[in-house]
């Protein structure tokens, strides 16, 4: 075969084959581009006990509406049981700020001579049902659960169905002041003797990223003159112990600085609430930082907090 020729298909084909590569590359329609969603992390609101000091936790929910950060799950002991079965009812910062200005310790004080404390208890819970409208636990309108701890076994019991003001009633039965919550059988007292702040609880609802709220005294420089101060002290002690190991669980650890908040002191209600804006403010930047990497968000994990 002549060169010529040879040359001449050589040029053929490679024409072929570099039109083929231009069809194949040429632009058309595009495709459908794939984006795969943010997985949204499931939120709870994890509120700890601690008596009067528990008006934090209004300032605290004030302060995560304000930023958009809404709690899909709700659990509380003790007073974050009170606080926290109202906000799953519905009430939002602003209502159960408004119900916090009508509180103080009279309207909780049924008081008996007999029995196994000084208070019956059904006063907060006639409470608690008045305000969620004698609702169940299961028709809140957010899931939520209280903690309590079984008298006889000392295990924690975590109450999601039944009555409302009861379930609360038996997790802030303080030993000794209230009368242990009676049902099926059973007496119920302070959720706080197992579980101070309840992120166990939090997780076991199907909660991905829990904000646990710490509201207990620090047993440094209380007082220990009388009979009721040193049961303080004493349940302080036991819950700062208990307390820490279930709080390393949490994703958020959002502690007011309450230390002139006596626990039963209803008259400093105002600085609670405020202290427990300004620990959730100074927490933000962290909570969104986490929920974006949770969320596979980079964006928004590098994105600044106005």
């Amino acid at each position: 075969m002549k060169p010529t020729l040879i040359l001449r298909r050589a040029l053929l084909a490679a024409s072929i084959a570099w039109l083929a590569g231009c069809a194949a590359v040429a632009p058309g329609k595009p495709g459908p581009a794939t984006t795969v969603a943010p997985h949204k992390p499931k939120i709870a609101l994890a509120l700890g006990g601690g008596a009067a000091r528990g008006f934090a936790h209004i300032g605290v929910i004030k302060m995560l509406e304000s930023q958009g950060i809404v709690a899909d799950y709700v659990v509380g002991t003790s007073a974050g049981a009170v606080v926290g079965s109202l906000y799953a009812g519905g009430h939002d910062a602003y209502a159960m700020q408004k119900i916090a200005q009508q509180l103080d310790e009279t309207i909780f004080a049924d008081w008996t001579l007999g029995g196994r404390g000084f208070l019956k208890g059904e006063a907060l819970q006639g409470f608690v049902n008045q305000h969620l409208r004698n609702r169940p636990l299961e028709g809140l309108n957010k899931p939520f659960a209280a903690v309590a701890t079984d008298l006889k076994s000392g295990e924690r019991v975590v109450f999601r169905t039944g009555d409302s003001g009861l379930a609360v009633r038996a997790s802030a039965a303080v030993p000794g002041v209230f009368q242990p919550a009676q049902f099926a059988g059973k007496s119920y007292v302070d959720g706080g003797l197992s579980s101070p702040v309840p992120v166990q609880a939090a997780r076991e609802m199907g909660a991905d990223f829990v904000i646990a709220v710490d509201i207990s005294a620090r047993p440094e420089g209380q007082p220990v003159d009388s009979l009721s101060s040193v049961m303080w002290q004493t349940i302080t002690i036991m819950g700062g112990v208990i307390g820490r190991n279930e709080l390393r669980e949490a994703d958020i650890v959002i502690r007011p600085n309450l230390p002139y908040v006596k626990s039963w002191d209803f008259t400093a209600r105002h600085d609670a609430i405020l202290e427990g804006e300004r620990a959730a403010q100074a927490a933000i930047p962290l909570i969104r930082q986490k929920l974006a990497r949770q969320a596979g968000s980079p964006a928004l994990a590098s994105a600044k907090t106005p």
